[in-house]
């Protein structure tokens, strides 16, 4: 079993590389898409700005305090694109024949459809969010400590862990469509840009249905409230585990969709 993962592993960074050096054979090209994703990215962060600035706070959230939910959760979703980009492409990927190939190689279908599709050029999304995440340090009133530090490191490997099970489930469904289904979108792109904002400006309804139905609030709005104080109940920095139960049910998708799948016919 041990020697089964470290050759998924080896197999999952070899993925890496060659899309690493696949990319940087055209050096211009990858420094002006990362440029420009970088600099583009900041449309959502000045809508932001120049609410606050009016108005001063949104529901008591002060600038810093949504700043820093929209930076963790827009780096969430970049890191997501960036590891878990061959399950955002894989309807793609099934209907170009690729994926009966995966199928006669002697390795995870699962590894090999997340390393066929490794994003480099997110960094730039990548590096906006952090830049915004450590402005967001320095104008919000967190009290920061230890133990709100690994807090943010939960919220981060959750919320990344949380949208790549949202792409995986999206391409469990082409199995059966050959097409992505554009309402997943609603996962993903409407998580994220939901995710801005604390989920509980939306209404007490929005923040029960992304609590038990699109639960992207076990990565945004339960830490961020130990995160800035509203409580004191620490546990709500270990909520991102919560994620796990997406994943399985996520699994569970993929394996019925694996055992019912009959080739693209390409």
């Amino acid at each position: 079993m041990y020697t089964k993962l470290k050759d998924g592993i080896r197999l999952y960074f070899h993925y890496i590389a060659i899309s690493l050096r696949s990319t940087m054979q055209y050096k211009v090209s990858f420094f002006l898409m990362v440029t420009g994703r970088f600099l583009v990215s900041f449309n959502g962060i000045l809508g932001v700005y120049f609410m606050l600035s009016r108005f001063g706070h949104v529901k008591g959230y002060t600038f810093g305090e949504v700043l820093l939910c929209f930076s963790i959760i827009q780096m969430d979703f970049a890191l997501a694109e960036c590891i878990g980009g061959g399950f955002a492409v894989f309807s793609g990927i099934v209907r170009q024949g690729e994926f009966d190939r995966i199928l006669l190689r002697p390795h995870s279908a699962v590894l090999q459809v997340l390393g066929s599709r490794f994003r480099i050029d997110r960094i730039g999304l990548i590096l906006q969010a952090l830049a915004m995440f450590l402005y967001g340090i320095i104008v919000s009133p967190v009290d920061w400590t230890m133990g709100r530090v690994i807090t943010v490191f939960f919220m981060l490997v959750g919320g990344t862990v949380l949208f790549i099970s949202f792409f995986w489930l999206r391409a469990a469904f082409t199995f059966f469509t050959l097409e992505g289904i554009e309402a997943f979108n609603i996962l993903t792109y409407g998580a994220k840009e939901h995710g801005k904002y604390p989920v509980d400006i939306y209404g007490k309804k929005m923040l029960q249905v992304c609590t038990y139905i699109i639960p992207y609030t076990l990565i945004q709005y339960y830490p961020l409230q130990y995160l800035s104080g509203r409580t004191d109940r620490w546990y709500y920095g270990l909520y991102p585990f919560g994620v796990a139960g997406t994943v399985l049910v996520c699994y569970m998708a993929w394996k019925f969709g694996m055992r019912h799948y009959q080739s693209a016919g390409s």
